[in-house]
């Protein structure tokens, strides 16, 4: 198994003019180890007021998908996610829904699915995936921003287990990953989860001649639909429409019937309101959505 690591392979950018530092086959799976969303500059003995705010949110990549070419989809088949030792939690100006006027960080244990916020409080963990995304056909877009190519999602459905699904812009795909959190809440209200380093087992596979506008996520039981925009309320509203179009696609159902399947058993939910564009989704259920592409 190829893996890949952040000593030479770590971007702040999507961009289809970063150099590849791997190329695999369509269908192959990778290890990709991570720093944290702060480029693990944060410890017991590091304070945020010092780091280096340009490194913020690394991803490890970009990863070349052979055969998979602009407008087609990725496919990306989690499998693991395992997380370092300790990670870190900030609160302060700009991070988050609270007008705090400095910086608060916490260091956080995490051993045997806990995280040891306090002596008596023990939160359980859900590991998931902030940073995950492919170049743009466009401009450069900063990590932690995310939009249609992915990128700063931080949806907590992006977990193991699950699978993604993001529209290629440009050949090769140009995939990377990065920003873990051990535990998140929706909409990471504080500004950040538990960051945290680690290493991620994906396959990435090409679906041809299929095409989708946004990401869409893949549970167990369901289909999100994934939209970033720069209010909550568009970014709800364009998840929906893509999901009711999709029920619509899918079944015998008028689009008038599809959207009345959706407003009984589907779910509008908010993923984060902290980065540079807010992030919704739209969950259908399978046994309403069995089969998507």
């Amino acid at each position: 198994m190829q893996s890949i690591c952040p000593n030479n392979a770590t971007i702040y950018d999507f961009d289809k003019n970063n150099p590849i530092k791997l190329t695999v086959n369509a269908g192959e799976t990778i290890e990709i180890s991570t720093l944290d969303c702060f480029s693990n500059q944060v410890d017991e003995q590091n304070s945020l007021s010092g780091i280096d705010w340009n490194h913020i949110n690394p991803a490890t990549g970009p990863i070349y998908v052979k055969d998979a070419k602009a407008g087609d989809i990725l496919k990306v088949i989690i499998h693991s996610i395992e997380l370092a030792e300790t990670g870190v939690i900030a609160v302060g100006p700009g991070f988050g829904i609270m007008p705090f006027e400095a910086i608060a960080q916490k260091i956080v244990k995490v051993d045997q699915n806990i995280a040891h916020f306090s002596d008596d409080i023990k939160i359980p963990l859900n590991p998931m995936i902030g940073v995950i995304g492919v170049a743009p056909a466009g401009d450069a877009i900063p990590t932690g921003t995310p939009d249609s190519h992915g990128g700063n999602m931080d949806t907590k459905l992006i977990t193991a287990g699950s699978i993604l699904y993001l529209p290629i812009a440009v050949d090769g795909a140009l995939f990377a990953l990065g920003d873990l959190h051990a535990a998140m809440g929706d909409g990471e209200v504080g500004g950040t989860g538990i960051e945290i380093a680690g290493k991620v087992t994906v396959t990435l596979d090409v679906i041809h001649d299929q095409s989708i506008p946004h990401p869409i996520i893949e549970t167990k039981d369901a289909f999100a639909f994934i939209v970033s925009k720069p209010t909550i309320d568009e970014a709800i509203q364009l998840a929906t429409k893509l999901a009711i179009e999709a029920i619509h696609r899918s079944t015998k159902l008028s689009l008038h019937e599809s959207a009345m399947l959706a407003s009984i058993a589907g779910n509008a939910e908010i993923s984060q309101l902290v980065d540079p564009l807010l992030t919704a989704r739209f969950v259908v259920p399978k046994s309403i959505l069995p089969q998507l592409l």
